[in-house]
C-alpha cells in the first residue's frame, strides 16, 4: 500500500522545489494547484519503481487522502495518465481513520512519508518507513 498525496503524487507547484518549499505551500494553503487534484504528478521516479515492483509480483494498492469518491476518481485519472501500475485505491469512509483503512486492507507493506508535505501527520498504525 502506497500513500498517494505527498508520497507518490504531488501538486503541480511542488514539482522541482525543495521539501521545505512544498511544506510551506501546503501549510499556507494559498496555491491553487493544491486543490486541482487532476493536475497532480508523480514524485521523482516513483512510477518506474512501482512498475518494477509490479513486474516482480507485488500487488500495488494506493491510499488516498480523499474521502469523496469523485476526488478519488481524480486520483485514478492521474495514475492512468502517468502509467502507474494498477488503479486500486483505498480511502477513508465517513468518520474512518487511516488506521481503519489499513486494518481493512491489511497491506504487507505500507509506504508513506511523515505527511508533513500534505499538512500534518497521519494517524497510521505503522512506524514511518
Amino acid at each position: 500500500m502506497i500513500f498517494l498525496h505527498g508520497t507518490a503524487i504531488i501538486h503541480r507547484s511542488a514539482m522541482g522545489v525543495s521539501r521545505e518549499e512544498r511544506v510551506r505551500q501546503v501549510v499556507e494553503g494559498k496555491d491553487e494547484s493544491l486543490r486541482d487534484f487532476a493536475s497532480y504528478a508523480p514524485v521523482g521516479d516513483v512510477v518506474r519503481k512501482l512498475q518494477t515492483w509490479r513486474a516482480q509480483g507485488a500487488d500495488i494498492v494506493y491510499l488516498s487522502s480523499h474521502r469523496k469518491a469523485e476526488d478519488v476518481e481524480k486520483d485514478r485519472l492521474v495514475l492512468r495518465k502517468y502509467g502507474f501500475p494498477g488503479d486500486q485505491i483505498s480511502y477513508r469512509q465517513s468518520g474512518e481513520t487511516y488506521a481503519a483503512v489499513a486494518e481493512r486492507t491489511i497491506p504487507d507493506v505500507l509506504i508513506e512519508d511523515d505527511c508533513e508535505s500534505i499538512g500534518g501527520e497521519a494517524e497510521m498504525p505503522y512506524p514511518h518507513i
